[in-house]
């Protein structure tokens, strides 16, 4: 008679959709289940959701994955996208639809904080500079924009965390997600009682911390009928999505580096201390995993800037399953540089390494020689030129890069995996593990049921990585060029903008 492996949730509060994954302690993926989310923007630059779409999909793909499994699932693991807020009144309530992490409403709030807060005190006591995305500039929003909203608030939770309130009735946070809000202190692990106060804001707005890998909250008897988990169920604490996904591709202590080509882009690099870049051009946070932190880059469109031009410039094709396929292979055909074409992929604008939330997107350089595959072939180099502008950060701060793990949608494709490797002049090592940030969950929740006996441990037993594309030399150095023009075409733009408003 088969031995019945135990079994672990994780749960994926994402931009695009909520993707929930049932994992054994072998690592493998024995259900899975995703739902669609729309995001909302009702001006150009602000993005918003509705947290109850949230919950209504997370129950839908944990009632999917439960089926036939009710006392099977030992425990749930939660992550989520960093930043957005759920704003709630004192009975719970929430009082508006979430500011996502890619709002840039924000900026006359970053620009006041710039003015109270010094450079140094930013460093000492949240290690991150005010951005347009992070959380405590959308508090200050709510509090000038739409003071009788404001008024009600009570306390202010994350999109996991949220989830975490629905399931279990307990109001927690853990450090990963907490460092991205703006009022965490990241070198201690603790909120910052000197953010808060420096700008007027009332003590206990943010839930207690706990541990990733801590059990925060059980599953309510409520929530048990509505999804098919077991009353009880322990949920840990959880990560933000890129702590998570970090951990679901083994990049969980220092000499690691991961490259995350999602909705956004990302390069993360563990450290054992807490790493400030002078310049606070990437961000320093709380790794998921205990006594560990990390440095990351973050472009705002990675594959999102792929998907708005597979979209609108590929009409035809958008409805195909194998649209970006079918879009990388015209892009193959065209020479390296694309024949002097050059994209800029700040649809959104741009965190690392500009601070622009401001930025737009731009075709720099078109002809009427150039056809869509040149197009095609510009966005997809321009993502791989911004991973590239967070790893050169990384490789500065004097951390290593020995390989580049690879994971996201682009990770799937080899003429991408080949791209990146070229740009970058590192081996890049797909990770073949599909649920992203849902895995990582899932691995935190079995270590919060003893299943491992950490992090480490967890990855160690889990992991499976693909083989490694090198980079071609000559590639490489054909790149330079393609590179520099698209980074002064940036500052080209900006100039141009700056006398526009002068």
């Amino acid at each position: 008679m088969p031995v019945a492996r135990r079994q672990f949730l994780g749960l994926d509060i994402g931009t695009s959709s909520v993707k929930a994954c049932v994992v054994d302690e072998r690592g493998r993926t024995t259900a899975r289940a995703s739902e669609p989310l729309r995001l909302r923007a009702p001006h150009p630059g602000w993005a918003e959701q509705d947290p109850a779409d949230w919950w209504k999909a997370a129950v839908r793909v944990v009632k999917r994955v439960t089926l036939g499994r009710r006392s099977g699932i030992e425990v749930v693991g939660l992550s989520g996208q960093m930043h957005s807020s759920v704003f709630l009144d004192r009975a719970g309530k929430v009082i508006r639809p979430a500011l996502l992490w890619c709002d840039g409403r924000t900026t006359a709030q970053c620009r006041a904080i710039a003015k109270r807060v010094s450079p140094e005190q930013l460093r000492a006591w949240v290690s991150n500079p005010p951005l347009e995305g992070f959380t405590l500039p959308k508090i200050l929003w709510l509090r000038d924009a739409e003071p009788a909203a404001f008024a009600r608030l009570a306390k202010v939770l994350l999109p996991k965390d949220y989830i975490r309130l629905l399931l279990t009735g307990a109001m927690a946070a853990e450090p990963s997600d907490a460092s991205g809000t703006l009022l965490f202190d990241v070198a201690r692990s603790r909120w910052s009682s000197e953010m808060a106060e420096a700008m007027d804001l009332p003590a206990g707005l943010m839930p207690d911390i706990g541990g990733s890998s801590e059990v925060l909250g059980r599953v309510t008897a409520k929530v048990a009928a509505l999804t098919g988990l077991a009353e009880g169920t322990p949920v840990v604490g959880g990560g933000a999505d890129n702590a998570c996904g970090a951990i679901g591709v083994g990049a969980v202590a220092p000499g690691a580096v991961v490259a995350s080509w999602g909705t956004s882009g990302t390069v993360l690099s563990p450290t054992d201390k807490p790493v400030v870049d002078p310049g606070m051009r990437a961000h320093t946070f709380c790794h998921a995993v205990p006594g560990t932190w990390y440095v990351m880059g973050v472009m705002l469109s990675a594959g999102a800037a792929f998907a708005w031009h597979q979209r609108e410039l590929a009409r035809e094709l958008a409805k195909k399953k194998d649209a970006a396929t079918l879009l990388n292979r015209e892009a193959a055909k065209i020479s390296i540089g694309a024949e002097g074409l050059t994209f800029l992929p700040y649809l959104q604008g741009e965190r690392t390494p500009h601070r622009d939330a401001d930025a737009r997107g731009a075709f720099v350089g078109l002809s009427l020689a150039h056809t869509r595959a040149h197009m095609t072939r510009a966005v997809l180099e321009a993502i791989c030129f911004g991973l590239r502008d967070c790893q050169e950060i990384i490789a500065a701060l004097g951390l290593p890069i020995p390989e580049i793990l690879f994971t996201g949608g682009g990770a799937q494709a080899a003429f991408i995996r080949q791209m990146e490797a070229d740009i970058s002049g590192k081996a890049v090592v797909p990770v073949e593990q599909a649920e992203g940030p849902a895995f990582g969950a899932a691995l935190l929740g079995a270590v919060g049921v003893g299943a491992f006996k950490d992090v480490g441990a967890a990855t160690a037993a889990t992991l499976r990585r693909g083989t490694a594309t090198k980079p071609n030399t000559a590639a490489h150095a054909a790149y330079v060029e393609p590179y520099r023009k698209y980074q002064r075409a940036y500052a080209a733009l900006r100039g141009m903008r700056e006398g526009a408003t002068a």
